[in-house]
């Protein structure tokens, strides 16, 4: 029963990642009522994002191929600062980590919240600027230290990393929706790789939610135009901080 709760969450988790980001504000908490720790979720996260982003960039195939080659070089801001993330995570103690939960979901509410008036502040002030390598250049600078929030607590980046994308001479919603993906497979898949000696994945529950994730992902890629973005926004704010206030009450 637990599994097939796993898979199910999994669909909805790869669904909202690939729509607006935010996903694992879900299957974290589902993670935990399964009786798995913080860090074991956490960790295992890395994991069950992967075939979600996979197959939300095949869903957005088309689009990713209209997306200016130069911004390729996000790739590597991401991966670094994902290797960061992952390596001081792999020298966090689980109590230690266990007292950060609270605080960092919390974080990750927020940032989920606010995201709206970030992008629409970031977008207005780059209005109208010259078309070159610079807003490249300042999306990678901001990727760095996001990209080490996602490579130590997997969850709540997503949607902070497509404000940023405001930054780009892009328009179309969908292209940004692809290089997000993009870029959180490459944060993923790097501290994924740092991480899977270290004991601390559940391999079996993971499977579960990221095969349903790698569904999700797909197929939320294709009708995300159905959503109503702002029902899921208001739905992942409510249990993300219930969320929070829980593991509050549990850590303190």
């Amino acid at each position: 029963m637990e599994n097939i709760l796993l898979f199910m969450a999994g669909i909805l988790v790869g669904a909202m990642n690939a729509i607006a980001g935010g996903g694992m504000l879900i299957g974290f908490p589902v993670m935990l009522a399964t009786g798995i720790s913080p860090l074991v979720a956490n960790v295992t996260s890395h994991f069950i994002v992967i075939p979600g982003q996979v197959g939300a960039i095949i869903g957005y195939r088309k689009y990713l191929r209209k997306v200016p080659k130069s911004y390729a070089l996000l790739i590597i801001p991401c991966a670094i600062g994902g290797a960061i993330g992952a390596t001081i995570l792999k020298h966090t103690s689980s109590a230690r980590f266990e007292t950060l939960v609270p605080v960092l979901m919390l974080t990750a509410v927020i940032l989920f919240a606010f995201q709206p008036f970030l992008h629409f502040h970031l977008h207005r002030h780059l209005k109208g600027r010259a078309k070159s390598l610079l807003p490249v250049l300042l999306i990678g600078c901001a990727f760095l230290p996001i990209a080490v929030y996602g490579g130590f607590f997997g969850v709540g980046f997503g949607f902070v990393i497509m404000a940023f994308l405001g930054f780009a001479q892009i328009h179309d919603i969908h292209l940004i929706n692809a290089l997000k993906c993009c870029s959180i497979f490459s944060i993923s898949i790097v501290s994924a790789g740092l991480l899977a000696r270290t004991g601390l994945v559940d391999w079996v529950p993971g499977s579960f939610m990221a095969a349903g994730c790698a569904l999700g992902g797909y197929f939320g890629s294709r009708l995300a135009q159905r959503f109503s973005t702002h029902a899921i926004r208001i739905v992942v704010i409510t249990i993300g901080l219930l969320a929070a206030g829980y593991l509050s009450l549990r850590t303190y």
